[in-house]
């Protein structure tokens, strides 16, 4: 599905888990997979590894074509900046990309300095 996410997007989300701490990441990037359960850590089939996902509210309701739930989930690939600080994005940062202390459920995360490094790029303001 399309990394630019929107917060109606999410409506369904109890929590956010992270399997690795987030502070110690710039950023996450994220996407909106379709997946057979409500909760619990989903199947990761991309490159690189799953840093967190999202657990959807008990009443959260299936595609009615497919079955499947849409949760987020959040990772980052081999070349990403937490494994080569000099690689690509040793400035900038991937288009999905967010830095994951502004994701809470329901909301998608924000770009900010911290995530951009330095890149002139729109961010968001942090907050509420």
């Amino acid at each position: 599905m399309s990394s630019m996410l929107q917060d109606s997007q999410l409506t369904d989300e109890a929590e956010v888990v992270w399997l690795e701490d987030p502070e110690s990441l710039d950023y996450v990037r994220q996407a909106l997979d379709k997946v057979p359960t409500r909760r619990g850590k989903p199947r990761y089939s991309r490159d690189g590894r799953l840093v967190g996902y999202t657990n959807l509210q008990p009443g959260a309701a299936s595609d009615p074509d497919s079955g499947l739930f849409p949760r987020r989930a959040f990772f980052l690939l081999p070349h990403d900046r937490d494994k080569q600080p000099h690689g690509p994005y040793s400035v900038g940062a991937p288009g999905e990309a967010v830095d994951p202390r502004t994701i809470q459920p329901g909301r998608v995360g924000a770009k900010t300095p911290r995530s951009q490094r330095s890149q002139a790029a729109e961010i968001a303001p942090v907050g509420p």
